[in-house]
């Protein structure tokens, strides 16, 4: 786990290293244990190093192999680089290292861009041809490691956050309207290539981008996810499916055990982590480090889940760490969340995250996390109302949207109500061929688009703030495809993740796998209230917030005089989603 970042020059001028050396500054907390520049003629290159597969000096990036004319910096883990390595050596390649990023180097010169369908892990990565002068980026299938980028007639530079990107300067800041729509009613998901900032975009996942050397680009997709099913998909039990499941369950926490260093597991209570500490145990993992966080409760609402991972530390005895965090700390500690944050991310959860990831730092290098069980497993409560429905896009948008056009028109100033955007894309998405089942089409657009941009990178972000790495079994993409074949009827029911569930009582208590659906709750940040309303009514007063005429200020009145009645369909606070992207903004210097 690492920054990676690069420039190259398509007007024959040399790369200005000074800028060069801010980004990978500003990347420092994700790679903090070393860093490399390596800069030639028109392209440069730069590594923030987080020792996890490899712990010597071998592996340093940038890594150059002068015999294959080769370069690569890379962010992630590629959890089968083992039996890669042993593939490559049979066709003769001979090895200086004993970590995963000289496999991808050297699995790239054996089979080109399709290298990348052999990789199962995480990653983003850029590899240059030293003679041709090409340069190829790649992201992993479920973008489970972001990699952003800018470009135009001079230069494309790429980085793995957008703020280290700002960092290096020479970027037009100007906002882009179609992308503060998806913030303000797709729940702040921005789809791929788009960012808030017009100038910056972002490789989407399961895809490539081949850079030439005159400057042409070239983006193909290697990976889609399918929902299409065999006739005897449809025929299989339930049973059959759960038991599957297990097995592919397994494997994949496995292979997430790959590391030199002990890997913890981030413990909120609920069945998905729980099950991972499950799976760790029954594969013999030793000293298992668990942690969880909670919040003061407010209005009634309990701000933490402790009842329950106490169930699973004391069951299967693992050394349990719990964070308790004040209202006071939480103010304190927000602006620090906010500016590690890559792009405006308005879950409560970041800054849980956030802390917790500060927390386990102390103790361990890597976790693994229940993310992308929700959006796999149809967990959410907007899938049963899909089931059957006549008019699939609405019911979705009414469950899952922030607010609707209309109220969309009223948030923010005329030059910022550009078109429903986002309601478009998702009619749009709706309508692709590969998911017939209403069920279905959600599931699709919520494991490929909001799960991207929402909670992995909410996890990526906050970790690697703390140069912490958070490996997603739930997200290996041979369990995603097998997930999807899954009919959507197997998933629902008992509260949505049915087949999960039934699969999970093989490993763990049945009081967690019953319990009423959770979720990480920070309600500080849901009822705005003393401190934290200050905090942002003072950012959406300022003269800089003023001076950017981005919203409606009688909206922003409406919301500040009574925060508590102004709530998602999601249970989040609209005036948190404005304040949040006031903050992020001011952050980053926008």
């Amino acid at each position: 786990m690492c920054g990676i970042c690069g420039e190259i020059r398509f007007d024959n001028e040399l790369v200005d290293s000074s800028r060069l050396n801010r980004i990978t500054a500003h990347m420092a907390a994700r790679g903090p244990d070393d860093h490399g520049i390596f800069m030639q003629g028109n392209r440069a290159f730069g590594h923030r190093r987080l020792r996890i597969m490899d712990l010597a000096d071998a592996s340093q990036q940038p890594m150059v192999d002068a015999a294959l004319g080769l370069g690569i910096v890379f962010n992630g883990a590629i959890y089968n680089y083992p039996a890669l390595r042993g593939e490559l050596e049979q066709q003769g390649y001979h090895f200086f290292s004993s970590g995963d990023t000289e496999v991808i180097l050297k699995a790239y010169h054996a089979w080109g861009a399709q290298c990348v369908e052999r990789l199962e892990g995480m990653f983003a990565f850029a590899i240059w041809e030293r003679d041709s002068g090409k340069t190829f980026l790649a992201r992993d299938r479920l973008g489970i490691k972001p990699l952003y980028y800018s470009v135009d007639a001079k230069r494309l530079r790429f980085a793995s956050s957008l703020p280290a990107l700002l960092a290096g300067g020479d970027i037009d800041k100007a906002l882009d309207p179609q992308a503060i729509n998806f913030y303000m009613s797709f729940h702040a998901v921005v789809p791929p290539d788009g960012t808030v900032i017009a100038a910056i975009k972002k490789l989407a996942p399961g895809c490539t981008l081949t850079v030439a050397a005159d400057g042409s680009l070239k983006q193909q997709r290697y990976w889609q996810l399918s929902y299409a099913r065999s006739q005897a998909d449809e025929e299989r039990g339930f049973d059959d499916w759960r038991d599957g499941l297990l097995e592919e369950l397994r494997k994949a926490v496995r292979k997430r055990q790959l590391a030199a260093v002990d890997v913890g597991v981030l413990l909120s209570g609920g069945v998905d982590s729980s099950l991972l500490v499950g799976l760790m145990a029954e594969h013999g993992t030793d000293n298992l480090h668990t942690f969880s966080v909670g919040f003061e409760s407010v209005n009634d609402e309990q701000g933490d889940e402790f009842q329950y991972s106490d169930i699973i530390a004391n069951e299967f005895g693992t050394h349990h760490h719990k964070i308790q965090v004040s209202s006071a700390e939480l103010l304190s500690e927000l602006p620090a969340a906010i500016a590690a944050m890559s792009e405006p991310m308005v879950s409560h959860d970041c800054i849980g995250f956030y802390l917790l990831s500060r927390e386990v730092a102390k103790n361990c290098r890597a976790v693994q996390s229940g993310q992308g069980a929700d959006e796999v497993f149809g967990g959410y409560h907007w899938y049963p109302p899909l089931q059957d429905c006549d008019d699939p896009f609405a019911t979705y948008r009414k469950a899952f949207f922030d607010r609707d056009y209309a109220e969309y028109c009223r948030t923010v100033t005329d030059s910022f109500a550009a078109g429903d955007a986002a309601g478009e894309f998702v009619r749009e998405h709706f309508a692709q061929p590969g998911a017939d089942d209403p069920v279905d089409k959600a599931l699709r657009l919520d494991t490929s688009v909001m799960l991207v941009d929402d909670p992995v990178k909410r996890v990526d972000n906050m970790t690697m703030a703390w140069g912490l790495e958070a490996r997603v079994p739930f997200l290996d993409h041979h369990l995603v495809e097998y997930a999807a074949r899954i009919p959507s009827r197997h998933k629902l029911g008992g509260d949505g993740k049915r087949v999960l569930k039934e699969a999970a009582r093989a490993v763990i208590p049945a009081a967690v796998i019953d319990r009423p659906k959770g979720y990480f709750p920070v309600p500080a940040l849901k009822y705005l209230q003393g401190s934290v309303l200050d905090y942002v009514r003072d950012a959406l007063h300022s003269d800089t917030a003023r001076n950017r005429n981005l919203y409606n200020s009688q909206y922003v009145e409406e919301l500040l005089a009574a925060p508590e009645e102004h709530i998602t369909a999601l249970r989040g606070s609209k005036l948190w989603q404005l304040g949040l992207l006031e903050l992020w903004l001011q952050a980053q210097g926008v």
